[in-house]
């Protein structure tokens, strides 16, 4: 009997569907590793060397536990955070976060777009620092604003793949594995209150609640985008299809996610931290210390990994700011509208942008900003963390599709260790 032969194409076919079945868990994963978190994650691996691997580990089940929750709010009702917020919250605690919100995103606009300036700098031809800046800043602001929400989706959906280059780095470098696994399962504190408003900022620049609020309106959007699709309480039939596609999309994102940010840690440890180089201010600073240490190569990939995520985080940080506010005051919103359909959506992401970009020329330091508006995110995601999972937890919210048991567990358990975090760094 022959042997029946294999198909290259049919394994072909089937890594393409399965590329086509990611999207907003995704890209919200990979938004969260943008210039200002890579810095985060490069201070402390060159802080702490390995010590805070442990961080990256513990958060990714917790991470992508309240990223699924945000999913499926606006999959089962159609309906932003922020306007699920409008429906049952006071408006003054709405108000309140959303605001936090838009202040926070706007500091990392101005610190992402500062730090691929940076990077472009040190990569490209000498146009100057200031052009380099304002042009990515411009760029994304364009794309967001002029492109269809099709061909956007897809433009930052191909852009995830630029943090394949910090995985990249990892083959640059010799790993004492045992010391790194020892360092990703052993839970310690290398350094007291420092370390611990570390692991704040590590929690925040990794759970941060710009994330909630995009990827809960991606779901939305996609609905707007493929009419043969609905909300899941008008149509529960599709929920067996789509909370599958949901979770596997979350769970694969905030994996890719955590791994870079793992490995960005681990590559500044044995790099920078080996070699005596305790402090990183700045995405280019940790680009240009890997120079001399570990090869032109790494340095290489760092840096184009700083404006390959930057142009992906930029938009993500507008726009979620966006949607909180246009949900928050009921006005139209969505990538899907035309801007003479919705001018205050717009006009918020063309605020939240030019706002970033404005504080980098204003003799204000954003790149010095990083960790501390890190450490802001983590102190402000608990209360929108308890937000959401009270959301989710309500059958006049969700319905049927109210959270399972174990979703609302590992959701209050995100939330329990955010908040623990935040108060410890206070008192202690």
């Amino acid at each position: 009997m022959t042997a029946p032969s294999r198909n290259p194409f049919r394994r072909h076919s089937a890594a393409v569907e399965a590329w086509k079945s990611l999207g907003p868990g995704l890209v919200t994963g990979a938004a969260d590793d943008d210039p200002s978190g890579i810095a985060t994650y490069s201070q402390a691996g060159a802080q702490f060397g390995l010590g805070l691997l442990w961080t990256i580990v513990l958060t990714y089940p917790l991470m992508a536990g309240i990223q699924l929750v945000g999913a499926e709010i606006g999959r089962v009702t159609g309906t932003g955070l922020a306007g699920n917020m409008r429906r049952v919250f006071p408006r003054w605690l709405l108000t309140g976060l959303v605001l936090l919100l838009v202040a926070t995103n706007t500091i990392n606009i101005a610190a992402d777009v500062a730090a691929m300036g940076e990077a472009a700098a040190l990569l490209l031809p000498k146009a100057g620092l200031d052009f380099y800046t304002v042009g990515f800043g411009v760029l994304c602001l364009a794309l967001e604003v002029f492109l269809n929400y099709r061909s956007y989706a897809k433009i930052l959906k191909w852009l995830t793949l630029a943090l394949l280059s910090y995985v990249a780095i990892v083959f640059t470098v010799q790993i004492p594995w045992g010391q790194v696994l020892a360092g990703a399962f052993i839970p310690r504190l290398p350094g007291g209150r420092e370390a611990l408003t570390m692991i704040v900022a590590l929690f925040g620049t990794t759970i941060s609640p710009y994330l909630f609020f995009w990827q809960t309106a991606q779901e939305v959007e996609e609905l707007e985008a493929h009419p043969s699709e609905h909300a899941l309480k008008a149509a529960p039939q599709e929920a067996p299809r789509e909370l599958r596609r949901i979770a596997i999309d979350t769970w694969i994102g905030m994996g890719f996610s955590n791994l870079v940010a793992f490995f960005i840690i681990m590559t500044t440890a044995l790099t920078l931290h080996a070699h005596g180089v305790g402090t990183i201010e700045t995405t280019a600073q940790a680009a240009s210390a890997l120079r001399p240490i570990a090869g032109p190569l790494a340095f290489a990939l760092f840096a184009l990994g700083i404006i390959g995520t930057g142009l992906l985080a930029v938009p993500v940080l507008a726009g979620s700011a966006a949607y909180a506010v246009a949900e928050a005051r009921g006005w139209p919103h969505g990538l899907n509208r035309k801007v003479n359909e919705a001018r205050g959506f717009y006009a918020i992401i063309a605020i939240a942008t030019l706002g970033g970009i404005g504080l980098v020329f204003s003799g204000f330091d954003p790149i010095k900003a990083l960790v501390w508006s890190a450490v802001i995110n983590g102190v402000v995601a608990a209360p929108i963390m308890a937000v959401i999972m009270i959301l989710v937890s309500r059958e006049d919210v969700m319905g049927e599709f109210a959270a399972p048991i174990w979703l609302r567990i590992l959701g209050w358990m995100a939330t329990a260790v955010m908040a623990a975090a935040a108060v410890g760094m206070v008192l202690f």
